[in-house]
């Protein structure tokens, strides 16, 4: 026959005299001791989770964004290289480690780039050297004027803008005859005009090229690839061989169908140097990722730092309510030491119900930076990338900040004597 205490709680089990007992604490036991007040007082639930939730959220939705706005540069990037190609000659290392070519692109390369199937359309580019020369609007050279970088210059052949997709702003482009015949016409870019105070061409204004006189035919803007000639003037191949000794152009660009590069990355040096193909090199459009990685890296620091500051923030609340619950619970507190609790169970009990809010305000915040990041995308036509680690580590921060925050008021529950307790309360 089983003793009688054998029949009694596993939470509760006395000796058969009487003397003797255990009482056992367990787990769920304190689980529900930390949560028992957590849903009593809504109000203050709400406003002790607001700070983690802020710092969660914005830490969760910096880094979505971040993840979203790289996929969507990529993607660009992506799509730049599988629709264009950039012709230029191979080079071989020189002494002193700069770079020499080992051959030079034929003026008709674009011509010949052009008739090729899937090129849609060609255009040769150069940016011309002008040493000291400078580019301006005016003939007088103030020495007490401020100094002002000029523009850069660069010089294309006629179909330069239809390759790039630059839309004409006011006036004209440069045609094959003004390339013929080296006429000093020139083309400027939206910025490049605003700098030189060029708004309008209809009182046929000009700009000097290191000295010489170009008459302004035409405003460009909205380049789809090639930003950098919204800061430039363009002037025509012919002009450009006369006035500033341009040998040979540097670079054919072209823009491509879609699946068409690997058939014109063979094709195309066999066109411009049957010779010796290996002299001709064919790639991507170089981009400009390591300025957009280094704004995009910057910004999201700021964002991270501020949702840093809010969480801490939260914490401090956090650790605001979990000490004014101490306060408030002193006699119960003495209550469950005179009735045998240890400190360790009394510091776990208020530790858990810290780590308790801290994940609550960690779930909620994931899940509005989940919607935020994914809301954003939508409306503005991307597609959300979000790690799902990052969501699952927001919880798990929340609870690490409930546990740091509830720490201290912890400790000072644990450290509450009984008789000082009961006396008190």
């Amino acid at each position: 026959m089983k003793p009688p205490f054998a029949r009694l709680s596993s939470r509760r089990r006395r000796s058969v005299d009487g003397i003797a007992r255990a009482d056992r604490f367990g787990f769920l036991d304190l689980l529900t001791e930390a949560t028992a007040d957590i849903g009593t007082r809504p109000g203050r639930l709400s406003l002790t989770v607001a700070g983690t939730v802020l710092g969660i959220a914005a830490l969760v939705a910096t880094v979505g964004f971040s993840q979203t706005a790289t996929d969507q540069i990529a993607r660009q990037f992506d799509d730049a290289s599988s629709t264009q190609i950039v012709v230029t000659p191979a080079k071989t290392s020189a002494r002193g480690g700069t770079s020499v070519a080992t051959a030079r692109l034929p003026w008709d390369a674009a011509d010949r780039v052009e008739r090729l199937a899937g090129v849609e359309a060609a255009a040769l580019l150069t940016k011309v050297d002008l040493g000291k020369g400078t580019i301006s609007a005016v003939t007088v050279n103030d020495p007490s004027a401020p100094a002002m970088v000029s523009p850069a210059l660069f010089a294309a052949s006629a179909g330069l803008l239809d390759m790039v997709g630059g839309t004409i702003v006011t006036g004209r482009a440069f045609d094959d005859g003004h390339d013929r015949r080296g006429d000093r016409v020139a083309l400027l870019g939206a910025n490049a005009s605003a700098k030189l105070g060029v708004g309008r061409i209809d009182t046929q204004p000009s700009i000097f090229i290191d000295g010489i006189a170009y008459a302004v035919i035409g405003i460009f803007d909205g380049v789809d690839t090639a930003g950098e000639l919204l800061d430039a003037v363009v002037v025509p191949d012919g002009a450009a061989r006369r006035d500033f000794g341009l040998r040979a152009p540097s670079d054919v660009r072209a823009r491509i169908a879609v699946g068409t590069g690997p058939q014109l990355r063979e094709q195309v040096p066999l066109t411009l140097s049957p010779d010796a193909p290996d002299n001709i090199d064919v790639g991507a459009p170089p981009g400009e990722s390591d300025l957009r990685a280094g704004v995009q890296s910057d910004v999201g620091f700021v964002f991270v730092l501020l949702g840093v500051i809010v969480l801490l923030a939260g914490g401090l609340g956090i650790a605001n309510v979990t000490m004014l619950s101490v306060m408030e619970r002193v006699g119960e507190i003495g209550l469950r030491r005179a009735l045998g609790a240890t400190r360790r169970q009394i510091a776990g009990q208020f530790v858990v119900e810290s780590i308790v809010i801290g994940m609550l305000g960690g779930l909620i915040g994931s899940s509005l930076g989940v919607f935020a990041v994914v809301g954003v995308s939508v409306a503005q036509g991307w597609t959300p990338v979000l790690d799902p680690l990052i969501a699952i580590g927001g919880a798990v921060l929340g609870a690490l900040v409930g546990l740091i925050a509830g720490g201290i008021p912890a400790r000072r529950a644990a450290r509450i004597e009984p008789v000082d307790a009961l006396r008190g309360g």
